[in-house]
C-alpha cells in the first residue's frame, strides 16, 4: 500500500510539472488548475506515505524518478535535446534510487 501511495504522488507530481510548463507563466487557466490540483494531490499523497516510509528514501525516490520521469517527458513530448550527458545523468539518477533502495532496512 504504501508502495502505491509513493508511486501516485510521483504520477502527480510529474503531471503537476508537465503541465507548469504548459500554464505559460500561470496565464492559461485549466493547465493552471490541473497543475494546483496535481501539487495538493501529490503532497498529500507523500504525506501518506511517509507515515510508513523513512523520509530520505521517500525523498529519494519520489525526486529521482519524477525527475528522470519528466526528463523524458520533455524529450519525448516537448521537443527537448537528448544527449549522451543527459541519457548518462538519467542513468546515474535511476540507479542512485535502486542503491539508496537497496541499503534500506525493511
Amino acid at each position: 500500500m504504501v508502495w502505491l501511495l509513493l508511486i501516485s504522488a510521483i504520477t502527480a507530481e510529474v503531471i503537476a510539472t508537465s503541465f507548469l510548463k504548459l500554464t505559460e507563466g500561470m496565464t492559461k487557466l485549466v493547465p493552471s488548475v490541473v497543475m494546483a490540483i496535481s501539487y495538493i494531490a501529490a503532497f498529500t499523497l507523500l504525506a501518506q506515505a511517509l507515515k510508513k516510509m523513512e523520509l530520505g528514501i521517500a525523498y529519494a525516490i519520489w525526486s529521482g524518478l519524477g525527475t528522470a520521469a519528466i526528463a523524458l517527458i520533455g524529450i519525448m513530448f516537448m521537443e527537448e535535446s537528448v544527449t549522451t550527458p543527459k541519457l548518462l545523468g538519467l542513468a546515474l539518477i535511476i540507479g542512485g534510487v535502486v542503491m539508496l533502495n537497496l541499503s534500506t532496512e525493511h
